[in-house]
């Protein structure tokens, strides 16, 4: 079992490096994700992980407090605000754009709760 957890780990982490340069991919819940596998199946790679200059500090912050970096809550609300333009733009059905609309405005409420990393 812990191949399995160490392999969606290391998807996890591939994902993420992904979402660093592709605005609708979101790095940091996969990175949440892949210490989450690798706290399941290797000391070594969770070690790696929160050790990690770019993603350790996040990831320790949102174990330690729930917290979240005022610089990624603002990434993160720019991204979602661009996601709904779109939608607008592509001239989705109402009740779509509502339903997007009322999703997206649940993650931002969640996002701009936690507490500041």
């Amino acid at each position: 079992m812990r191949y399995v957890w160490a392999t969606l780990g290391i998807a996890c982490v591939g994902l993420g490096m992904l979402g660093a340069f592709l605005p609708l991919l979101p790095t940091v819940p996969f990175m949440l994700l892949a210490a989450f596998f690798f706290a399941r199946s290797s000391d070594r790679l969770h070690a790696w992980l929160l050790g990690h200059p770019v993603f350790g500090r996040a990831i320790v912050e949102w174990h330690e407090r729930g917290a979240i970096n005022p610089r990624a809550k603002r990434y993160a609300t720019v991204s979602i605000a661009l996601v709904f333009v779109l939608s607008i733009v592509l001239a989705l059905k109402p009740v779509i754009l509502l339903v997007q609309g009322l999703v997206l405005l649940a993650v931002l409420i969640f996002i701009w709760t936690r507490p500041n990393g």
